[in-house]
């Protein structure tokens, strides 16, 4: 099923280890309508930044994210963020790109791209008002403000 016309269901609620281990990932009639909102922010981001996105992590049910060590209040389990990278550029860049573009968002987060070919970019979303938090999460330090 197409949710926008570059992200099916399919893509953002795939899960390696669900898969792996048998455990259904099927998100909620409300899941799936957040999974619309998610897939219309993973769309503007596309157009941003005018290369492919590849979704790592999108949504995730409560036993697929305790099974991978996801926060306890994910935005992941609700189907309102996703992981994602974009071809040819780096992590740090495409954050950079999502932070000054004005686009709406709840948190974006440069995610263990402390060594090179590593990490990703958390795009989340709230449905009671986006912060703009920006943050860098590297495999030394907690989360810190900001992108670097």
């Amino acid at each position: 099923m197409q949710l926008t016309e570059h992200f099916s269901l399919a893509e953002l609620t795939v899960s390696s280890w669900a898969a792996r281990n048998g455990v259904p990932n099927t998100p909620s009639a409300n899941e799936r309508a957040n999974l619309v909102k998610l897939a219309a922010l993973l769309e503007a981001i596309r157009k941003l930044v005018g290369v492919p996105i590849t979704v790592t992590s999108g949504f995730r049910n409560a036993k697929v994210n305790a099974a991978i060590g996801g926060s306890k209040t994910s935005a992941h389990m609700s189907g309102l963020a996703a992981d994602i990278n974009a071809s040819g550029l780096t992590p740090h860049e495409l954050a950079q790109k999502i932070v000054a573009s004005g686009l709406s968002f709840d948190q974006v987060i440069k995610e263990y791209a402390d060594k090179p070919n590593q990490g990703w970019v958390h795009v989340g979303l709230s449905n009671t008002g986006n912060r703009r938090q920006v943050l860098t999460k590297d495999a030394t330090h907690d989360y810190t403000p900001g992108i670097h």
